[in-house]
C-alpha cells in the first residue's frame, strides 16, 4: 500500500504542544480582558450562505474568498468577524438589548498568498459596540481603555494606541474639493509606515491630483507635537467644512474619555497618519503599535462605522469596534522569543505506580483532580528511569511515587523536578503544598 506524505497546507498554522499551551494562554488572557469590560460572547458559523456573506464584498476581498458549492448550495468560508456580527445582530434583533456588546475569537479564512507571518486561517479576536439607532462617542473612548488593558494582560508594557478620525480627513477633502479621490486617498495614507512618504506622494500624484493639494494633504498628516498641541494645530487650520468640525470634536471628546478611562498620555497619541483603508469606517480610528517590536506592525486596530448592517435591514445599527489579528501576533511574537509561557505543562502532577496493581495510583489522581489540580496517571510498563524521563519531557512539575511502603503507611512520595527534593507527605498536605 502507497504512504501518503502527511502535509499541511501552506498558509495554516500547526503547533506542538508546547507552543499551543502558550498560544491557549493568551487567548484566554485576551477573552478574559473582554469579559472584564462586560462583553458578551458569541459564535457565529464559520460557513455561510454565498449572498448573505457577499452582500457588501468586492474587489480583492471577493478574490481572496474560499467559495464552494455543496448540492445547491453556494457556500463562503467567513472572510472575517464583523460580517457575521452585522447578519447576527440583524437575525436576532428582537432578542438583544442594545447597546448590544459582543466579543468572538474565532478562525477566518482568507485565500491570500500565504508568506512568512502571514496566513489563510487565522483566529480574529473581535470586540463590537452596536447601537440601535445612535452610539454614544463615549463607547469610541471604552475601546482604548479595553486595549490599554487588553496588551498589558498580555504581559507588554511599551506600547502605543494610535487615533484619528476619518472626518477629518473626509472635511479636509471636502475643503480640496477631492471627495470622489477620498477614499483611495485614505487607503494610500493608510499604508504610509509601509511605503514612506515619497511613494505615498507618488500614488497620490498617480490619482490626477495637483501638487498644491498634495502638499496640503502631507502638512495635516505630518503636524506634530503633544496630544493636545496636536488638536489645537488642527483647529488653527480653521478648515470650515462641517464634516472637518464635526471629527475634530469627536476626536477632543474621545481624547477626554479616554483620559477619564485611566488610559496614560504616554500609551495613547493622536496620529492623522491613521485612516484605516477600510471604507466602512465613518469616525474614531485606531492601531496599537508594540514600541519595542514596531516591525509587527499593527496588533490591535478597529473603528467607528455608521451603520453595520445596511445590506440587511433599514435600521440604523451604528457600532464601534477592534480587532487583534491573533495568529499573526503570536507567531511574530513567538518568533522574536518576546513571550514566554506561565505553565510550561498542562498536568502539574504525574503520578507513577511502583507495583503492578495501578489502583491506588488511580485513586490518587482522582483525588487530586477533585481538588482542581491537573493530574495524569502513568499507566505502562516501563522502568521507573522511563517514567520520570518523561515527566521531565512533558515539563511536569510534580511526580507523586506510590509503592508497597507508601500504600503500606497511607502516604504518597512527593518529587519536585525543578530542585530534585522528594519527600514522603499524605496526600492532604501534597494537596496544600501545590494547589
Amino acid at each position: 500500500m502507497n504512504k501518503i506524505e502527511p502535509r499541511t497546507l501552506p498558509g495554516f498554522m500547526e503547533l506542538l504542544p508546547k507552543e499551543q499551551i502558550l498560544f491557549n494562554q493568551m487567548k484566554e488572557k485576551i477573552q478574559k480582558s473582554y469579559e472584564k469590560f462586560g462583553f458578551l460572547p458569541i459564535d457565529t458559523p464559520i460557513i455561510e450562505m454565498a449572498d448573505v456573506l457577499l452582500a457588501k464584498a468586492g474587489g480583492e476581498t471577493e478574490k481572496q474568498i474560499y467559495r464552494f458549492q455543496k448540492g445547491e448550495n453556494d457556500l463562503t468560508l467567513r472572510f472575517d468577524l464583523t460580517v457575521p456580527l452585522a447578519k447576527y445582530v440583524t437575525e436576532y434583533y428582537n432578542d438583544l438589548s442594545f447597546p448590544f456588546r459582543r466579543y468572538q475569537i474565532g478562525k477566518v479564512y482568507r485565500g491570500e498568498r500565504p508568506q512568512k507571518g502571514r496566513f489563510r486561517e487565522f483566529y480574529q479576536c473581535d470586540i463590537d459596540i452596536i447601537g440601535d439607532g445612535e452610539l454614544s462617542i463615549i463607547n469610541d473612548a471604552e475601546m482604548p481603555s479595553v486595549i490599554y488593558n487588553t496588551i498589558k494582560e498580555l504581559g507588554f508594557e511599551d506600547f502605543t494606541i494610535c487615533m484619528n478620525n476619518r472626518k477629518l480627513l473626509t472635511g479636509l477633502f471636502e475643503e480640496l474639493e477631492l471627495q470622489n479621490e477620498s477614499v483611495e486617498v485614505m487607503r494610500i495614507i493608510d499604508k504610509l509606515d509601509k511605503i514612506g512618504k515619497e511613494n505615498v506622494i507618488a500614488c497620490i500624484k498617480d490619482l490626477g491630483i495637483e501638487d498644491k493639494k498634495i502638499d496640503t494633504i502631507i502638512k495635516f498628516i505630518e503636524i506634530d507635537g503633544t496630544t493636545d498641541e496636536k488638536l489645537q494645530k488642527v483647529e488653527d487650520l480653521n478648515i470650515s467644512t462641517e464634516t472637518f468640525k464635526t471629527g475634530l470634536e469627536e476626536l477632543k471628546q474621545v481624547v477626554n474619555y479616554v483620559r477619564n478611562f485611566g488610559v496614560p498620555d504616554n500609551n495613547f497619541k493622536v496620529d492623522f497618519t491613521i485612516a484605516r483603508g477600510l471604507d466602512y469606517y465613518t469616525g474614531t480610528v485606531y492601531e496599537t503599535f508594540l514600541n519595542e517590536y514596531r516591525e509587527i506592525g499593527s496588533v490591535c486596530s478597529g473603528g467607528r462605522y455608521d451603520n453595520l448592517a445596511e445590506y440587511y435591514t433599514d435600521k440604523k445599527l451604528p457600532g464601534v469596534g477592534i480587532s487583534i489579528g491573533f495568529t499573526r501576533l503570536f507567531y511574530k511574537l513567538n518568533e522574536l522569543q518576546a513571550i514566554k509561557e506561565e505553565n510550561k505543562s498542562i498536568s502539574k502532577v504525574l503520578v507513577i505506580s511502583m507495583i503492578e496493581d495501578k489502583s491506588k495510583a488511580i485513586e490518587v489522581a482522582t483525588i487530586l483532580r477533585k481538588n482542581n489540580i491537573p493530574t495524569e496517571v502513568y499507566l505502562e510498563e516501563k522502568k521507573i528511569k522511563a517514567k520520570f524521563k518523561y515527566a521531565d519531557k512533558l515539563l511536569i512539575p510534580y511526580v507523586i511515587v506510590i509503592g508497597e511502603d507508601e500504600i503500606a503507611n497511607n502516604v504518597v512520595t512527593l518529587k519536585n523536578m525543578q530542585t530534585g527534593e522528594q519527600e514522603t507527605l499524605k496526600l492532604e498536605d501534597v494537596i496544600n503544598k501545590i494547589k
